[in-house]
């Protein structure tokens, strides 16, 4: 099985090598992957003990970041190395402030690759989040020595485990992982039935995150008086349906107040022209600019406010669910108290099903039917309350994976 794992590594970077001619995105990844060697020797020596987190995309590093934070403080002599498959986690985090001494692009998983990278430097231990896994790379790592987790572990019916073929990879988790830290009983279940003994039920390290999100200054200039007392909905990460939703919602209330904050700042100029009688968030350049006008929507046209402007709403509509592009993070929304609304296509998403269970959110199907529901909430302050409070209640309650999670990585 070796064999054909190979193979498909081979075909994987071809494919994305001849596609990231037609796709920048893609060109990106190819090409990043060529610094990261180099990036590597240049920080560290083969003598320096590093952390070192992989994460997929953007969504996973949040993930893992409560985790990575609290080795670093546990184990302050040691580097940092952060990895991602995705140039959407790369090029977001790459950006900001951050306490890695590498960020780089993870090498394609061919033997050589990954070898020379993991020669450069010593690894103190190494853990994946979710289920994003190389297997020559963690082949790799446990020649070398490494202490290997995986946090936030979700596992899934639909995955090569539980196919006929699936015994390989089975066994190469088993050989390489010391510890699997799974979101939920479910996973936890899934994982025992091949054989992955060695876990426990640790909960998801973004609940973690996101009530950190509540301690912070979360102050944005001029949304209080742009709200100016009425009710808020502002849409995270929105695409084309939920941005649909703000059109129905306009026509039928003249009062509310929407903020928008697009998945992609392309969608900006698109958006001005939906609602031309709209305000960009960079336009505005005092409070009389605010009390002069009587636009009822408020474009984000920057980057990094989203989670802050959250704190500020009644109710929160999150993009990605109402089709296949994937569902935007509902947590940062929930924390602060506000019921969340989404699409249905959620499937690898699991805490968007315990939200709707608590009566903190809810999935639709269309965006006629959301619309109507996001409006009688507004007109029903009782209902309204009551899900607000739910939704906090809902991530407040949630374990301190993270506590958990260390306490089982120092004792081993």
């Amino acid at each position: 099985m070796s064999f054909f794992y190979n193979i498909f590594i081979n075909l994987l970077i071809f494919g994305m090598k001849v596609f990231s001619w037609f796709n920048d995105k893609t060109k990106k990844g190819v090409e990043g992957r060529k610094e990261s060697l180099q990036r590597v020797k240049s920080a560290f020596n083969e003598s320096d003990e590093v952390i070192w987190m992989h994460a997929a995309s953007l969504g996973e590093y949040e993930q893992g970041l409560p985790v990575l934070e609290q080795l670093k403080k546990e184990f302050p002599a040691c580097k940092i190395l952060v990895t991602f498959f995705s140039p959407s986690g790369y090029e977001n985090v790459i950006k900001k402030k951050h306490i890695a001494d590498v960020i780089c692009y993870l090498p394609f998983d061919r033997k050589k690759d990954v070898k020379d990278f993991v020669s450069a430097f010593s690894v103190k231990l190494f853990f994946t989040v979710k289920y994003d896994f190389w297997y020559n790379l963690l082949s790799e790592l446990k020649k070398k020595g490494a202490k290997i987790y995986v946090i936030s572990a979700l596992f899934y019916e639909r995955q090569a485990f539980f196919t006929t073929y699936g015994k390989w990879f089975v066994k190469q988790l088993n050989d390489t992982v010391e510890w699997f830290f799974h979101q939920n009983q479910h996973s936890y279940v899934l994982a025992k039935s091949i054989g992955l003994i060695n876990s426990s039920v640790t909960g998801d390290t973004r609940f973690d995150r996101v009530k950190q999100l509540r301690e912070r200054n979360n102050h944005v200039d001029f949304i209080t008086d742009f709200i100016a007392g009425e009710k808020a909905v502002i849409f995270g990460s929105s695409w084309h349906a939920e941005e649909k939703i703000a059109e129905m919602l306009i026509a039928k209330n003249n009062e509310i107040k929407l903020i928008i904050a697009p998945h992609d700042l392309k969608r900006v100029h698109h958006l001005k022209q939906v609602f031309p009688e709209s305000i960009l968030y960079s336009e505005i350049k005092d409070v009389q600019m605010l009390k002069n006008s009587d636009a009822q929507i408020l474009i984000v046209d920057s980057i990094g406010l989203l989670s802050k402007l959250y704190s500020y709403a009644d109710i929160a509509i999150v993009g990605g669910g109402f089709h296949d592009a994937g569902l935007h993070n509902i947590l940062e929304a929930a924390t602060f108290g506000i019921p969340v609304i989404f699409g249905n296509h959620y499937k690898k998403n699991p805490e968007a099903d315990d939200l709707i269970q608590a009566n903190g959110g809810k999935s639709f199907e269309t965006e006629n039917v959301a619309t109507q529901f996001v409006l009688s909430l507004i007109a029903n302050e009782e209902i309204l309350k009551e899900m607000s409070v739910n939704a906090a209640n809902f991530v407040t309650e949630k374990p301190n994976s993270t506590e958990l999670i260390l306490r089982k990585i120092i004792s081993s």
